[in-house]
């Protein structure tokens, strides 16, 4: 249900991951997303993503988180191949409801399904999706993780926790209608899993000046701006006021007790930005319709920094196996 701690992969998986090939530019590393491979003239973008932590349209979220982390070096996915699991040979409808999922995502962004696979399992609980997700550079600079540089503007898109938020009105609603959420309010929740892609506005960021771009995944925010300090070698500094939270997604959390700092956001972009293209940014933000805040600053030093109601509360573990909806599943577990 969660990352492995850096520590673990330090230990037990990077070290089996090194590779001699000239042409891996990028291989498996800490913090950034893709691998950059040189393939011709050209470099290939790739990334894999499973999903775990939702059941409802998964083959649709799958496809669109996928894509999300090509988008944030600033070059459009262009293939997919999924990996889809059922849990038992019965379950020929769910299959294809998946893979009518997956399809439909992949006419939304554009992208084309060129394999993959499909099977069962009989130890699994509930259906599990991972997606790679290719692209090409094209003459491009991939942005990467650590490219965050002192003076630049953090910068966040839509609002923090808005998947996890989505993903419980959706697989818990039982649970959220005992904690005294109503109907409407599920149906608003729900309705946030639409915002889930970032492809269109983490192209036009990167076209504009960003220097460092990571979507929000697992360990929320909080986890996303810990890795682009640790990668760039820099501090963060973050005024909470200043944060995009949706009031639904407050009153999610207060119903289900979880800091939305800490909860996985698809859909939801963090990147840092020279303050000479902040307006730019801006302005290509606003074309594409895409709401965001300027929440804090990159510092000379070390961790992130999160100033709330006077005080300043200083973060500097890297809990990549923590996240707020990991904790829900393991609160109330869920059937496939």
């Amino acid at each position: 249900m969660s990352k492995f701690s850096l520590e673990v992969l330090q230990r037990c998986v990077f070290p089996f991951t090194t590779s001699d090939d000239p042409d891996v530019i990028l291989g498996a590393t800490f913090g950034e997303d893709v691998a950059l491979t040189r393939v011709g003239g050209d470099i290939l973008v790739s990334h894999l993503d499973p999903i775990v932590g939702a059941i409802g349209n998964i083959g649709w979220l799958a496809v669109h988180v996928a894509c999300n982390d090509i988008a944030t070096t600033g070059i459009p996915p262009r293939w997919i191949l999924p990996l889809v699991l059922v849990p038992r040979s019965e379950d020929e409808g769910l299959l294809e409801r998946i893979m009518r999922d997956a399809a439909r995502a992949a006419r939304e962004i554009g992208v084309s399904i060129i394999g993959g696979h499909t099977g069962y399992s009989a130890n699994l609980a509930r259906p599990l999706v991972a997606v790679t997700a290719l692209g090409t550079a094209e003459g491009r600079a991939p942005l990467r993780t650590r490219g965050a540089c002192v003076d630049d503007q953090v910068l966040v898109t839509k609002g923090i926790a808005i998947e996890g938020t989505a993903i419980l009105a959706q697989d818990f609603a039982d649970v959220a209608f005992k904690l005294g959420l109503c109907e409407n309010e599920l149906a608003e929740a729900g309705r946030l899993m639409a915002q889930v892609s970032v492809v269109k506005e983490a192209l036009a960021i990167a076209a504009h000046g960003a220097t460092a771009m990571h979507d929000v995944t697992r360990g929320g925010l909080l986890e996303t701006l810990l890795e682009i300090a640790s990668l760039s070698g820099v501090a963060i500094e973050v005024d909470a006021s200043l944060l995009p939270i949706p009031p639904i997604v407050a009153r999610f959390a207060k119903a289900f007790q979880f800091d939305p700092l800490w909860m996985i956001s698809s859909g939801t972009l963090a990147a840092t930005v020279p303050p000479e293209r902040v307006a730019e940014v801006s302005r290509a933000l606003q074309e594409t319709g895409t709401p965001f805040a300027f929440v804090g600053e990159v510092k000379e030093g070390t961790a992130v920094h999160v100033r709330r109601n006077g005080e300043t509360v200083h973060y500097s573990d890297i809990r990549c196996e923590e996240d707020e909806l990991a904790r829900m599943w393991r609160l109330y577990p869920r059937e496939g």
